[in-house]
């Protein structure tokens, strides 16, 4: 696996230790907000990183941010990091600012872990990244993208699942995302573009398990344990077996309770291999870096259709991405010190420019 062993220091040319920026989205939402938990879950992380940076003697900083970049341009003439450990996530009320700080971190010539500005704008538009995934040979559900009622021809078969095409984090996604009617489909289209705006995607529903594919840069192209969210096996009235909001952010709810993962998921080899490989094709297609999780739906006969390519998906340490590492035996304090280690490596042999005059 070729991992950096924890107790090794981090290495930067010339003698001094080099200094980390946590760059994170500042919540917009009020903590009242229905979609609040998975946007404010970041300070959470930001908090287990810092502990975790001090533990193994990473010198560090943070630096919040909302709408104003001119928050990131004084926290990088303040701190001058070598390296910008990337937790942005976009705000709630602006998801593509996610590849928008990245392609600020890229213009100022810093160094930063995680996937680059373009494959996160592509992951984000859910629709576009489908188009890809079609255009290299990947499986991925039959689709259809509304942007405005009234509804066009529906191409496709029944159940639809409906979701906003640029959220993630399973954001506007409950159990009416499913439907089974024109009549339920148009509701259900009406009331994403009334909370979240377009693009609407339209997704033939995969009735199977679910499963999730972490792949990470070791430094080689590595696929980690497969996780398996776990549905009720006997068909409960109003529920449908896919991941919704409640299932990843409110413990107390019945969709929580009623979808535990499971680490790692128990499968043929055969199914095994064959879903660590289409991940990593699929990482390599939409240019990912250092870390990312793609997630299936696996039917009776086992036949895979990738949902998601997710770059820089949550890096919680009670998140999907540290449990799959755990079953390797990585700690998540070590890879967040390897990543740091990887950025520096990547700023090696090119010459640096400082990140603002002055």
């Amino acid at each position: 696996m070729n991992t950096p062993p924890p107790s090794a220091p981090l290495a930067y040319p010339g003698s001094r230790q080099p200094h980390v920026l946590i760059l994170f989205n500042e919540p917009v939402l009020p903590a009242d907000h229905p979609d609040a938990d998975s946007e404010h879950e970041i300070l959470y992380t930001v908090e287990e990183l810092e502990k975790e940076f001090v533990e193994a003697g990473v010198r560090h900083a943070r630096a919040a941010v909302r709408h104003d970049p001119a928050v990131l341009l004084a926290a990088m003439e303040k701190f001058r990091p070598d390296v910008v450990f990337n937790l942005y996530e976009g705000l709630a009320n602006d998801p593509g600012s996610e590849a928008h700080m990245a392609g600020l971190l890229e213009w100022l010539n810093v160094p930063f872990t995680g996937s680059p500005a373009l494959t996160l704008s592509l992951c984000r538009n859910k629709h576009m990244a489908k188009q890809v995934l079609l255009g290299g040979g990947l499986p991925t559900p039959a689709f259809q993208v509304v942007d405005a009622l009234p509804l066009p021809e529906l191409r496709l078969d029944w159940p639809v699942m409906v979701k906003p095409a640029g959220q993630d984090a399973s954001v506007g996604v409950d159990q009416g995302a499913v439907v089974t009617s024109l009549e339920q489909l148009e509701k259900r289209v009406a009331w994403v573009l009334a909370n979240y705006g377009g693009p609407v995607l339209l997704e033939e529903f995969i009735l199977g398990r679910e499963f999730s594919v972490g792949v990470v840069e070791m430094p080689h192209l590595l696929p980690l344990p497969i996780s398996e969210i776990h549905f009720p096996q006997e068909p409960m009235e109003g529920f449908w077996p896919i991941v919704t909001y409640d299932a990843k952010w409110k413990p107390e709810s019945r969709d929580y309770n009623l979808t535990p993962p499971d680490y790692p998921a128990v499968m043929p080899d055969a199914l095994r291999d064959r879903l660590w490989d289409i991940a990593m094709q699929a990482f390599r297609l939409v240019g990912a870096r250092d870390y990312a999780r793609v997630d299936f739906r696996v039917t009776a006969d086992e036949q895979p259709y990738i949902l998601e390519v997710n770059p820089n998906p949550d890096f919680s340490p009670v998140a999907g991405l540290s449990g799959c590492l755990g079953s390797l035996g990585v700690e998540h304090k070590d890879f967040a010190v390897h990543l740091v280690r990887q950025a520096l490596t990547r700023s090696r042999g090119s010459a640096r420019r400082p990140a603002l005059a002055g």
